[in-house]
């Protein structure tokens, strides 16, 4: 399993997400807006679930903003921090 299909089912599990399946769910399609539709308290939630799955920290809002962009952002960012 791909990175990429953790997150989406890490999100479709984590944020209660019943009506759409990893496969619905475009890399490139933005996390918050038109995309998936997040919300602020999804955001909140999410940075929790990427410490605890993937052990990596987003500090502040401007790494979160660069990191949700959508799932090859956020998988991008993960890649990158676990490397460091």
């Amino acid at each position: 399993m791909t990175l990429n299909e953790k997150l989406k089912i890490t999100i479709i599990e984590e944020l209660n997400l019943e009506e759409i399946t990893p496969e619905e769910i475009d890399d490139d399609a933005p996390l918050f807006g038109d995309g998936l539709a997040l919300d602020s308290l999804d955001a909140v939630e999410l940075v929790v679930q990427v410490q605890k799955y993937f052990g990596v920290e987003i500090k502040d809002m401007e790494e979160g903003r660069v990191a949700f962009q959508s799932i090859n952002a956020l998988g991008h960012f993960i890649e990158e921090r676990q490397a460091a």
